[in-house]
């Protein structure tokens, strides 16, 4: 008995991942596994190419502070 349990544990787990998956950030589908955090390779090239042209920015330090 503890096996069976065990095994129905471990096939129930992957489906509570899924349910729980947050939704794509580009067009708010649901997150598939092969494109995580993305529903489809669409959405990950067109986050990829949102990083390329300069569209997301990461704040930084200011050099100019430092030789100050």
């Amino acid at each position: 008995m503890p096996e069976q349990r065990r095994q129905a544990g471990a096939a129930e787990a992957p489906a509570k991942a899924e349910k729980t998956s947050k939704p794509c950030p580009i067009c708010g589908k649901p997150a598939e596994h092969a494109f995580r955090p993305f529903c489809s390779s669409r959405c990950r090239d067109v986050d990829l190419n949102r990083w390329l042209s300069g569209r997301y920015i990461v704040p930084g330090r200011d050099d100019v502070a430092e030789e100050e």
